[in-house]
């Protein structure tokens, strides 16, 4: 291990540390001393979860031993004071290191603050802990939180295939201690094998099932003792999972990795819609509740029996249900009452519609809370009442509690009002009937013509979330991610004061890197999949037989995104069609990414082992921007040699929530001030998912890759601008299609001859022996570098002792 001083603190570092790495390092810890808010971009490949989880843990460890020492040295005050002896200068440098203490009264209770890890997928966040791992901090306490989808073991419970039945069935069990799993977590959370261990999700249910306790109550223990808890972000971004989680924020940093997606994330959790057919099951599951009530005062359940077991205690009366199953049908007579204006594109109201809506059924400020615990007492009550067809239901009713958390959520501060006719719009539509629906609203409605509505709450502010997080005490937010650029238009949309800032170069070399916009096809007709020309045979033609050439030219894996899924369904099926598929085939084998989650890992291992087929020349991996492959995966190396980017990813135009927010944009636009038109928003949209799929190749300082941009647009200087900052210096513009050909031969040739990863990943399999012959691991680092000293070129042996270590940190 490397030790580096940044800002007083040391850091523990699995290696020395290069220039962006420290550079990235000195601006988390300056976040976290003096409480500031940081926009962090570092490229992939540099390293920036090794460097946020180390630089955070020092600082954390170090503002520890602030905090007790502060309260420890209370009654050294005098020796302190006099500046002069070692007590002093140990505690100026735990204060210089750790920040401004947060106890000004030394004899006031302490708490150590705590860094929350949240990133987008559980994947990610179980390969950061795994980084966790390889560091000098992995002594310290950790916990991971996941939903019982992931985390539950008890076997009628997970079995369940509705998330919101399975929560209610869950809290039944509990309550009633019923469930021997949730029973245990008490006597065995202090085991050793779950206190000395960093368990991902996956070892929590391994460690939970042989130890016969909850894995999912069990990591809501720990985190209470935690130094560091890893969740996803939505459990810090939306105020409903945070509340239900227990996620304490206040005093706590969090660090948002691939933030990239925070902006869409904020205003999907602080966002819904609800129709007419919802608010008529509410009724019917109100009315089913009813019924079932006046039955069991006739025939009282055996509460000897096996099923009484089951029960949970009704903590609501009749009058409840009467007075909440007026309340829905005034709240259904309100929406039926609503005209529609524009039939074909919808109304739309400012944000405060909603408040004035609800209390035309008496719901207002005040009374939600109370209708909340109500409406969830009922919906546990539906969940574990048995023998009925509306077992395990309340699915509606669990909507509009939702509803309520989300509208009135922060209604409690003065200014919420204000804020939600700001950052919110109501839109209205029809309401489209389902096929083969038999639901109570349309079934009551077809005699009446009555039109269904569907009501849209849609928060168009990131800052809107990100303030209310920030309300709950939360010491230092970080964000950060590989692809953050631009940064101006970013912090303008999340909203914050952004006061710490980093825009990282990539650590590879221009010789590593070949970035290209290809305009013209082989035939030299123009590459363009716009709306007006995507659906030309001549351009599909075209972009068919330039994949062909280049998947000839370019070696092991090529990604290719297309910017959505029917455009990328049109040019499969036309290729087929003409018989360029098979001649693509011919040159690598195929794989297209399913639009479902089903089967897509196999399909992924199936991908990597034709890769490493020495009998094939590679594969192709047909992907679509925001796709599953563009977000998380790794494609290093021979995984990914080059990627084929086939056009611009814009949202859809005339969707209704792109052009409101495109408007809300214009709208809150303040002259002199900053900040992002919608038209700017628009083409953001699209940049972003490109450098999200560009950043799936060149992974490491060793690797290295090409990025053909197959569109002409590419080439207008207002998207370049918008592309990372470590590819803009390199992008060539191809004036002809051979230009494209010959700079690829050349660049690869240069690659496959001066690459020090080609050599490195040669020594995997030497490693891998010698790991099993019973030496120490500086003979075995000798004997690799006595052995191969001779095909390593000087300029990469540094490469080559990082590699080593990197290896032996993987037995």
């Amino acid at each position: 291990m490397q030790e580096i001083e940044l800002k007083g603190v040391v850091v523990k570092f699995p290696f020395q540390p290069y220039k962006v790495q420290e550079d990235y390092m000195s601006k988390v810890i300056e976040c976290l001393q003096d409480r500031k808010h940081g926009v962090l971009e570092s490229p992939t490949g540099t390293g920036k979860t090794l460097c946020l989880l180390c630089s955070s843990l020092s600082w954390l460890l170090v503002k520890k031993a602030q905090l007790q020492m502060q309260v420890q040295t209370a009654d050294c005050l005098d020796q302190v004071a006099s500046g002069n002896d070692y007590v002093s200068q140990f505690s100026k440098s735990l204060n210089k290191a750790g920040g401004k203490a947060l106890v000004e009264n030394p004899n006031a209770a302490w708490e150590n603050p705590k860094i929350i890890y949240a990133s987008r997928t559980h994947s990610q966040l179980s390969q950061a802990m795994q980084e966790l791992k390889r560091t000098a901090y992995s002594h310290v306490r950790v916990t991971v939180l996941g939903s019982r989808d992931q985390l539950c073991i008890n076997p009628e419970v997970a079995a369940e295939p509705n998330t919101m039945n399975k929560i209610h069935m869950c809290q039944a069990k509990v309550k009633n201690r019923t469930c021997h799993y949730y029973n245990n977590v008490d006597l065995r959370k202090d085991d050793a094998s779950i206190t000395d261990n960093i368990l991902d999700i996956e070892d929590l249910v391994k460690t939970g099932t042989k130890l016969r306790c909850c894995p999912y109550y069990l990591s809501r223990e720990l985190k209470q003792s935690a130094d560091i808890i890893f969740m996803p972000y939505n459990y810090i971004l939306d105020p409903k999972t945070r509340k239900t989680q227990g996620i304490d924020l206040n005093n706590n940093v969090i660090l948002l990795d691939e933030a990239h997606n925070v902006e869409k994330m904020c205003e999907e959790a602080a966002s819904l819609q609800i129709s007419s057919t919802d608010i008529a099951v509410c009724i019917d599951e109100i009315t089913y509740v009813m019924e079932a009530m006046a039955k069991e005062e006739e025939n009282p359940p055996d509460f000897n029996s096996e099923e009484a077991d089951k029960m949970v205690a009704k903590d609501f009366t009749c009058d409840d249900l009467v007075v909440l199953k007026t309340m829905f049908l005034e709240l259904e007579k309100a929406i039926d009452a609503i005209q529609i204006k524009n039939r074909e594109e919808g109304d739309t109201y400012p944000g405060g519609y909603m408040f004035e809506l609800l209390a035309k059924a008496d719901l207002t400020q005040g009374k939600d809370q109370l209708v909340i615990d109500k409406l969830d007492k009922i919906i546990l009550y539906l969940t574990t009442v048995t023998g009925t067809s509306f077992q395990r239901k309340g699915n509606a009713l669990q909507k509009f509690s939702d509803t309520l958390r989300v509208v009135f959520a922060g209604s409690a501060n003065a200014n919420y009002r204000d804020r939600i006719r700001k950052c919110y719009k109501v839109y209205i539509q029809k309401e489209q009937p389902k096929k083969a629906s038999n639901n109570a609203w349309e079934l009551k409605n077809k005699i009446n013509k009555t039109e269904g509505k569907l009501i849209c709450y849609w928060c168009f502010s990131p800052g809107f979330g990100m303030q209310n997080m920030l309300d709950q005490g939360v010491r230092s937010v970080i964000l950060t991610s590989g692809t953050l650029s631009p940064l101006k238009p970013f912090i303008s949309e999340i909203g914050i004061d952004i006061s710490v800032q980093l825009e990282n170069p990539h650590i590879v070399s221009e010789k590593q890197i070949c970035v290209g916009v290809v305009a013209t096809g082989h035939d030299g007709y123009p590459l363009n999949s716009s709306f007006n020309t995507r659906n030309d045979p001549k351009y599909i033609a075209s972009l068919g037989e330039t994949i062909k050439i280049l998947s000839c030219i370019l070696p092991h894996g090529l990604l290719i995104f297309f910017p959505s899924y029917p455009i990328m369904k049109r040019c499969q099926d036309e290729w087929q069609r003409m018989g360029k598929w098979s001649q693509i085939e011919n040159a690598k084998a195929i794989f297209v990414e399913p639009q479902s989650k089903h089967g897509f890992n196999s399909l992924m291992n199936d991908y990597y082992k034709k890769i490493n087929d020495p009998t094939l020349r590679g594969a192709i991996f047909m992907a679509v921007c925001r796709g599953k492959v563009s977000e998380g995966l790794d494609f290093a190396n021979a995984n990914g040699r080059a990627v084929l980017i086939t056009g611009l990813p814009f949202p859809p135009l005339k969707d209704p929530r792109v052009i409101l927010k495109q408007r809300y944009l214009e709208e809150n636009r303040v002259p002199g001030v900053e900040s992002l038109t919608g038209q700017q928003w628009y083409q953001l949209e699209a940049s972003r998912a490109v450098n999200q799929a560009i950043g799936r190749i060149i992974r490491h300082k060793n690797d290295y890759g090409a990025i053909l941009l197959c569109d002409c647009r590419f080439d207008n200087p207002s998207f370049k601008q918008h592309l990372s900052s470590w590819i803009r210096p390199y992008i060539k513009k191809f004036p002809h299609f051979r230009g494209v050909v010959k700079e690829l031969r050349e660049f690869f040739k240069y690659a496959k001859e001066h690459s020090v990863s080609i050599t490195l990943s040669k020594f995997w399999n030497i490693f891998y022996v010698l790991n099993n012959i019973f030496i120490t691991p500086d003979q075995r680092k000798f004997f690799v570098r006595l052995r191969f000293r001779t095909f390593v070129k000087k300029e990469h042996l540094e490469s080559f002792d990082e590699y080593v270590e990197m290896m032996e940190g993987n037995f």
